[in-house]
C-alpha cells in the first residue's frame, strides 16, 4: 500500500475535524455555522482522499457515519431497522454513473422512483396496533431521540392508522411550510428579536422543544417517504407500492412521487423540478432517486452508510457563507434608503453574489449583523439575494453594532422615517440618485420600454445635464450629445428610434413609468381602463379614485398627492408637448357574474395569461386570491398546477376546474 504524503494525512485529519465539528452543529445544536453545499464539498473532498489512499479509511470517520451525535435534551432509542443516509450526486454525469454501477448488478431492466428532497428533519413514527407509541430522530442512524410528545402536536401525523399491520414503522420528512416560516419569521421581526435562519433550522428548533406545547404552535408539518420495520403488513414487491399503501392508510405521501423507467426521465424529472422549486410551500434541495424494485433493492445492498440502491441529487446551493465587508445604504427611485451588505463574492442560486439586501433598519438590527461577519446569504430563484443572518460563532471580536446614517448618502439631505413605516426615505425630488432610478424605471420593459437607454446611459445624459427627469427624454440636445465620446450615430439612431416608439405606448405603461408610489403595473391598467385618460386621472377628486374597483384608498391618496405635486406638472407638460400618448381604452363593461367570489388560478393557461386570467375575474367582480381557502369557489388548474394548491383544494372539497370550465365560469358564473 503506498504511503500517504505528510501533507495529505494533515489534509484529511483537518477534514475530519472540520466534518465532525459541523455535524454537531447542525445535527445536536441546530445552529450550522455553513450552508449544506460547503458541508457537502468538505465531505467530497475527504472521500476523495480516502479513495485515493486507502489507508486514511478508518471506522471513526466522518465518512463512515450517518447523521450527528445524540442530544442530551430527548431519551435515546434505538432504531430496530438503522436509519441510512444518502450518496450524492451533483451533476448528470455523476448521476449515470450511480445508475450504471447498479445495472452491472441488477441488469438494464430497472425502473426508478423519484421523489422530492424535502429540506426537513428525518424522522421514524412507530404504530403498534395502529397507534402511535413512538416517534424518534434519525440521530447517528442507529441512536435517535424520542420525540414522542412534541410530534404528537403535528395535525399532519395520524396518531391512530385504521386497518394498520400489528407493527408499522413509517419513515419521513418533519418539515416547516414555507408559508409558516414567513409568518414566524415576521412575527420574530416584529418582537425585535433574531429570526431564524432558513425553514429547516426553524423547523428543527421547533421540533426540540422541551415544551410540547411550544411545538404546537409552530405549524411543522410531515411527509411520509419509507418503510422501516413492518410486521404483519401486506406482500409488496415495490416501493412505488409501499408508498400507495402508506397513502391509502391515511399516511401523508407527497403527490410529486414518479416512477420512470429510464435515466434520462429521472434527470427530466430533475431539472423539471429545479424549475419549479418554488412553486410548492416547502423547501427542496434536490431529487432523491430510488430502485423501485424491493428484490433488486436487496440485490444491491448498502455500504456502512448508504444504500446502493438510491442517491440524492443536490441542486445548485441557494445558501452559502461569505464575509460581510462593509454595510452601504443605496437611495432608490422613491428615495427609499435601502441597506446592502458589500460581500466577499459568492456562487450561490446559479450567479456570483458581491452584495445582498439588509432591507431596513429594523431588519438590520434583529439580525444584528456587522461589518466583518461571516454571513449566510440566500438567493432562492430570481429573487434579490438578502443577508439571512451571520454565524455567531465567527463573529470577529470588536465587531461593532451598525447605526443607520442620519443623512443621505448621495445629496446629504437629512434622511426621514415617517411615523408606522419601516423604510428611511430621502425627501429631496432632486436628489441625483433619486433622478436616476425614476428615469431608469420610466425607460424599462414594463413601463415605457425605450430601447437602448440603460443604466450607465442614464447616468450619462444626467450627468451632462441633458436629464433631469422623464420628460427632458423627448427633447434632448443630440447635436451636443454626438460631441460625448461614446455616442456614435449608430447609438443616437438607435436611442432616438427607441424614445419615438415610447410615445405610442399605452397610458397603462405611462402611469407604471410615472413612478407613483403604491401604483403598480396591474392597478395601474386598472385605473387606466376605468379613466381612459390621464387628464381624467389628474382632475379627479380622491373620492372618485377610491372608489374605482381595485384601487382603494390608499392608492387613491398616493395619486392625488403625486399629481399635487407642483414639480410633476412641468413633467406632464413636456410629455405633452412631445406627443406621448396620454389615452387609453376604457375597460368594456363586463357582467358581475362573479360578485364576492373568489377563484383561484394555478399553472400555465393556454388562452389567458396569469394577470389576464386574474383581470377577468376580478372585472366580473370577482377575487382571485393567491392562495386555496374553504370559501374559494373553485381552483382553475393548468398545465403544472401548484400540486399543493390542487392538494389543498382536493382536501377542502372545492371543485378544480379546467380551462374550459373557466371560460364557462366567466361567462355564467356557475361551475355546472
Amino acid at each position: 500500500m503506498a504511503e500517504v504524503p505528510q501533507e495529505i494525512q494533515a489534509r484529511a485529519e483537518r477534514l475530519r475535524d472540520q466534518v465532525a465539528h459541523h455535524n454537531r452543529r447542525y445535527h445536536e445544536l441546530d445552529d450550522p455555522e455553513i450552508s449544506d453545499f460547503e458541508y457537502d464539498q468538505l465531505v467530497r473532498e475527504l472521500q476523495a482522499l480516502e479513495a485515493q489512499f486507502p489507508a486514511l479509511a478508518m471506522e471513526e470517520s466522518p465518512t463512515y457515519r450517518v447523521g450527528g451525535g445524540i442530544s442530551t435534551l430527548f431519551t435515546p432509542v434505538r432504531h430496530a431497522v438503522p436509519m441510512m443516509s444518502l450518496d450524492n450526486s451533483f451533476s448528470a454525469a455523476e448521476l449515470e454513473a450511480w445508475g450504471a454501477r447498479a445495472q452491472r448488478h441488477i441488469g438494464d431492466d430497472v425502473a426508478y422512483c423519484c421523489e422530492l428532497k424535502i429540506d426537513g428533519l428525518a424522522m421514524s413514527l412507530r404504530y403498534e396496533g395502529g397507534r402511535l407509541v413512538q416517534a424518534a430522530t434519525r440521530g447517528d442512524g442507529k441512536v435517535g431521540e424520542d420525540v414522542t410528545a412534541n410530534i404528537a402536536t403535528i395535525q399532519a401525523v395520524p396518531k391512530r392508522i385504521a386497518g394498520a399491520p400489528p407493527v408499522l414503522e413509517v419513515r419521513g420528512e418533519v418539515y416547516l411550510p414555507l408559508s409558516v416560516f414567513e409568518r414566524l419569521k415576521q412575527v420574530q421581526l416584529d418582537a425585535g428579536l433574531r429570526p431564524f435562519a432558513n425553514p429547516r433550522n426553524a423547523g428543527a428548533g421547533s421540533l426540540r422543544q422541551k415544551d410540547p406545547t411550544v411545538t404546537a404552535t409552530r405549524g411543522l408539518s410531515f411527509w411520509a417517504y419509507q418503510l422501516g420495520e413492518v410486521v404483519g403488513g401486506p406482500r409488496l414487491t415495490s416501493h412505488s407500492q409501499s408508498l400507495e399503501w402508506m397513502r391509502d392508510l391515511g399516511v401523508p405521501v407527497n403527490p410529486n412521487v414518479r416512477v420512470v423507467a429510464s435515466l434520462t426521465e429521472v434527470f427530466a424529472y430533475t431539472q423539471h423540478w429545479l424549475e419549479h422549486r418554488h412553486d410548492v410551500d416547502y423547501e427542496i434541495d434536490g431529487v432523491v432517486v430510488k430502485v423501485d424494485s424491493l428484490a433488486q433493492r436487496r440485490e444491491l445492498g448498502s455500504t456502512s452508510h448508504a444504500p446502493r440502491w438510491a442517491i440524492a441529487f443536490k441542486y445548485p446551493p441557494e445558501e452559502r457563507t461569505t464575509l460581510l465587508q462593509r454595510i452601504v445604504v443605496s437611495i432608490g427611485r422613491t428615495g427609499r434608503a435601502t441597506p446592502f451588505a458589500l460581500l466577499e463574492p459568492v456562487f450561490v442560486g446559479g450567479s456570483t453574489v458581491g452584495t445582498a439586501t439588509l432591507h431596513n433598519e429594523d431588519q438590520v438590527r434583529a439580525k444584528d449583523v456587522r461589518e466583518g461577519d461571516t454571513v449566510i446569504v440566500r438567493k432562492a430563484g430570481d429573487v434579490i439575494p438578502e443577508v439571512v443572518g451571520p454565524v455567531l460563532a465567527l463573529r470577529p471580536e470588536g465587531a461593532q453594532p451598525w447605526v443607520f446614517p442620519p443623512d443621505c448618502p448621495v445629496c446629504a439631505t437629512p434622511l426621514l422615517r415617517p411615523e408606522g413605516e419601516a423604510d428611511h426615505r430621502c425627501p429631496n425630488e432632486l436628489c441625483p440618485a433619486r433622478v436616476a432610478g425614476w428615469v431608469q424605471h420610466f425607460a424599462s420593459r414594463g413601463a415605457m420600454d425605450i430601447e437602448g437607454l440603460g443604466e450607465k446611459r442614464v447616468q450619462e445624459l444626467i450627468q451632462l445635464g441633458l436629464v433631469a427627469d422623464p420628460g427632458d427624454l423627448y427633447a434632448i440636445d443630440w447635436d451636443r450629445l454626438r460631441d460625448v465620446a461614446g455616442w456614435g450615430e449608430v447609438s443616437i439612431a438607435n436611442l432616438q428610434s427607441g424614445i419615438e416608439a415610447s410615445k405610442q405606448r399605452p397610458l397603462a405603461n405611462l402611469l407604471t413609468g410615472l413612478n407613483i408610489r403604491h401604483l403598480g403595473s396591474t392597478m395601474a391598467a386598472t385605473l387606466a381602463a376605468a379613466t381612459g385618460r390621464l387628464d381624467r386621472i389628474i382632475a379627479a377628486p380622491e373620492a372618485e379614485l377610491a372608489a374605482i374597483e381595485g384601487v382603494g384608498p390608499t392608492i387613491a391618496r398616493s395619486v392625488r398627492a403625486f399629481f399635487d405635486d407642483p414639480r410633476v406638472t412641468p413633467v406632464v407638460e413636456k410629455l405633452r408637448a412631445a406627443g406621448v400618448n396620454l389615452e387609453g381604452p376604457m375597460a368594456p363593461t363586463l357582467p358581475a357574474v362573479l360578485a364576492g367570489k373568489a377563484v383561484v388560478v394555478t399553472g400555465t393557461l393556454e388562452g389567458w395569461s396569469r394577470e389576464e386570467a386574474e383581470a377577468a375575474i376580478k372585472g366580473r367582480g370577482g377575487k382571485s386570491p393567491g392562495s386555496v381557502s374553504k370559501r374559494s369557489l373553485a381552483l382553475v388548474a393548468g398545465r403544472e398546477p401548484g400540486a399543493s394548491k390542487v392538494a389543498k383544494a382536493e382536501e377542502l372539497g372545492v371543485p378544480v376546474v379546467d380551462e374550459a370550465a373557466f371560460a364557462r365560469l366567466l361567462e355564467t358564473g356557475d361551475l355546472a
